[in-house]
């Protein structure tokens, strides 16, 4: 994993552990749970990139690697 995406994991499960400790006034928990989507968000797109370039970079099956 990459930098931003172990930071981006981080954040969110430090948000998480926040939201289960249930201390949170209402407001600042429905914050947090909208930064938890957020965070969600970014981390999908950043694993689908991901996912994608390690398409690209592996040759599908059946095709030979040009020298």
């Amino acid at each position: 994993m990459n930098d931003e995406l172990e930071e981006l994991v981080r954040e969110l499960e430090t948000a998480a552990t926040r939201l289960r400790a249930g201390e949170l006034d209402p407001k600042t928990a429905a914050d947090l749970v909208d930064r938890c989507a957020e965070l969600a968000g970014r981390i999908g797109s950043a694993l689908e990139r991901a996912g994608r370039d390690a398409e690209r970079e592996v040759p599908s099956e059946g095709q030979e690697q040009l020298l």
